[in-house]
């Protein structure tokens, strides 16, 4: 586990000198405090921050084959190394570690960009092949370890980690697409493959690309291809019962791999589902008991710290807690510098100080992120479900009858009517992207008055739409997967332990599991109001049945109460500072309005002025060079 960065030349000059590598590198020393090491040609230069986890001694990077021609730097874990290892030495190649990053080099030189898909794990590779005077960047299928890349200056292109990698190379002046901000304020994320600089691009999930430099100052040769797809058809036939079994031995497997380490670990206990049973399939495999961490509030509502008690009492862990209070916000300025851009989900607050509360005890942790997307777990599913529903029902006089009683009942119980009305209103996948939205047009309006965006689901519309998938609940599983799972479930669970130089691994997102799980009936994951409902079924043979029937709660914060007690004096202090008028961001009474509307109870706008804090706060961080682009 560690950060990766680089240069490539585009058109064959050299690059700056190995300083500028250096640089970059030691901008992401906490993903990797344990190691750093580089390569430098006059086309290519490659480096890494290394974690170490497995053969601690051993896995320096870069890493090389066919003689040196091939070097190698990497950011993650290949789970099935041990396997790839044994057909590459069949083949005759010499290793001289017991790391899984030197298997990437002489696969790489055996297979070229093919090896890529046999890789079984979270990956960002970077791969300088001199042999063909070309550089190689991959990604995991699922996107769980970040990548940017993009033309910092005429002729240079850089790639990192982080985007502050990219932020240390001399003379790029960053510009702020602020067609992206609007995209952080509809969805709370920025998503792939834009960021919220102009020019740079995140390699999207499942693809590679090589960078082949210009000779004597001609064009570059750049290539970008997918190399992994979720096939959710055809549908497996085998009986509820059967397919129960092999769901259990798929997460079992998966989990099973990811124990494999060479320093201490432990898990992410929530309480909730997923994280429960990743823990109670990891005790199955340790003669030892498990260390596990949760996090809880004061806010009744949001605590989950008694059934992650329970659950740790269940299995036998050494459980460690703590509980976050208002001043964690506090932490603001340090999220701010993690993300490196702008991100909404407030999460990422109990998400980091849980990180920083495992760090203490371990390396490497266990999480259940991925289960809600496999197995339709969130409530928004069924909650589009009835929006099915009562549009068949109804015989398409919904829409105006929400409306009409909207209009007829006073405050927040007409204005949620009102809502349902416009979604019901709208076409495919904007009735589901409308449920699930932060901010609604009308919302933009306020924020950014007549430069709001028409269209706030441009940019990920797309993603919802797959000629290969034959029903639209299925099609939203499939999309969040490619937008929020990989944008911000990912980003938030990477940023926040690599800040922590603790390493997150997700055995509900193996390759194999999800590959099992996408050919599952609809019926086996969602049925009447009962999401996961195959995945519980598993679960009643490892946990106790009040874990089974818990209210899902989410990882949550109170900010609403917040915002209008502790958080408050923060909020008003940021909005009514001079630079933030200065900016010319916002519409200042659109921005009053939200505030007045929230502490006043009319509506919740927790959300909306946690983003206006974040993207203030993350602007006061840049340099002073950087300017934003028009809004369109």
């Amino acid at each position: 586990m560690c950060g990766i960065a680089g240069l490539i030349s585009l058109d064959g000059r050299a690059l700056p000198g190995l300083q500028t590598l250096d640089a970059m590198c030691r901008t992401i020393v906490h993903r990797g405090p344990d190691d750093q090491g580089t390569f430098h040609t006059d086309w290519a230069a490659i480096g890494m921050r290394r974690l170490s986890i497995i053969d601690v001694a051993g896995g320096h990077q870069p890493v090389s084959s066919a003689g040196g021609r091939i070097q190698v730097v990497f950011n993650g874990e290949i789970y099935n190394f041990r396997e790839l290892r044994q057909t590459l030495e069949a083949r005759g190649y010499v290793f001289q570690s017991h790391s899984d990053s030197e298997c990437i080099a002489h696969a790489y030189a055996e297979y070229g960009t093919d090896c890529f898909a046999m890789l079984r794990g979270m990956f960002a590779i970077a791969v300088v092949d001199q042999d063909r005077r070309r550089l190689v960047l991959a990604r995991d299928r699922i996107g769980k370890k970040p990548l940017y890349v993009g033309e910092l200056s005429p002729g240079v292109l850089g790639f990192g980690s982080e985007l502050k990698t990219l932020l240390a190379v001399p003379g790029w002046q960053p510009r702020i697409s602020m067609d992206a901000v609007q995209d952080f304020f509809s969805l709370g994320y920025i998503p792939a493959p834009d960021t919220i600089f102009e020019g740079i691009g995140k390699l999207p999930p499942g693809h590679w690309m090589s960078i082949e430099p210009g000779q004597d100052g001609g064009a570059p040769n750049i290539v970008q291809t997918r190399y992994s797809h979720v096939d959710f058809l055809p549908k497996w036939t085998d009986n509820e019962d059967t397919l129960q079994e092999r769901l259990f031995a798929e997460l079992d497997d998966a989990v099973r791999v990811r124990l494999v380490s060479d320093v201490p670990f432990g898990a992410f206990l929530s309480g909730g589902l997923d994280s429960s049973v990743v823990c109670a399939l990891m005790t199955r495999h340790l003669s030892q008991p498990l260390k596990t961490f949760s996090i809880g509030f004061d806010e009744a509502g949001f605590d989950e710290l008694p059934d992650a008690r329970r659950v740790a009492q269940h299995l036998g862990t050494e459980h460690h807690e703590m509980v976050v209070r208002p001043d964690a916000a506090n932490l603001l300025e340090t999220l701010v510098h993690h993300f490196d851009e702008p991100f909404g989900d407030s999460s990422a607050i109990p998400t980091f100080l849980v990180s920083q509360l495992a760090a203490r005890h371990v390396k490497m942790v266990l999480s259940g992120d991925g289960g809600d997307e496999l197995f339709a777990g969130y409530s928004r599913y069924r909650r589009y479900a009835t929006l099915q529903r009562i549009r068949r029902t109804t015989l398409g006089m919904a829409p105006g009858l929400a409306k009409l009683g909207g209009a007829l009942l006073p405050g927040a119980r007409g204005r949620r009517l009102s809502g349902i009305g416009q979604r019901l209103g709208l076409p495919w996948p904007d009735d589901y992207l409308a449920l699930v939205a932060l901010a609604n047009p009308a919302d933009l309006r306020l924020l950014f008055g007549e430069r709001a965006h028409a269209d706030p689901f441009g940019s990920v519309r797309q993603r919802f739409v797959r000629s290969d998938i034959n029903s639209h609940a299925e099609q939203i599983l499939s999309g969040d997967m490619d937008t929020y799972l990989v944008d911000d479930i990912l980003v938030k669970v990477d940023r926040t332990t690599m800040a922590n130089s603790l390493e997150a691994r997700a055995p509900l997102l193996d390759q194999n599991l999800i590959a099992f799980a996408a050919r599952l009936p609809f019926n086996l994951k969602l049925r009447g109001e009962q999401g996961k409902y195959l995945f519980r079924k598993v679960a009643a043979r490892l946990l106790p049945a009040e874990v089974l029937t818990k209210r899902k709660q989410g990882f949550a914060i109170p900010l609403a109460t917040w915002f209008r007690n502790d958080l408050r004096p923060m909020l008003l202090d940021t909005i009514g500072s001079r630079a933030f008028k200065e900016r010319g961001i916002f519409d200042q009474a659109g921005i009053q309005r939200l505030v007045d509307e929230h502490q006043q109870g009319l509506q919740d706008r927790g959300e909306l002025l946690w983003m206006v804090m974040v993207l203030e706060t993350w602007m006061q961080t840049l340099p002073d060079q950087t300017s934003p682009s028009p809004m369109h």
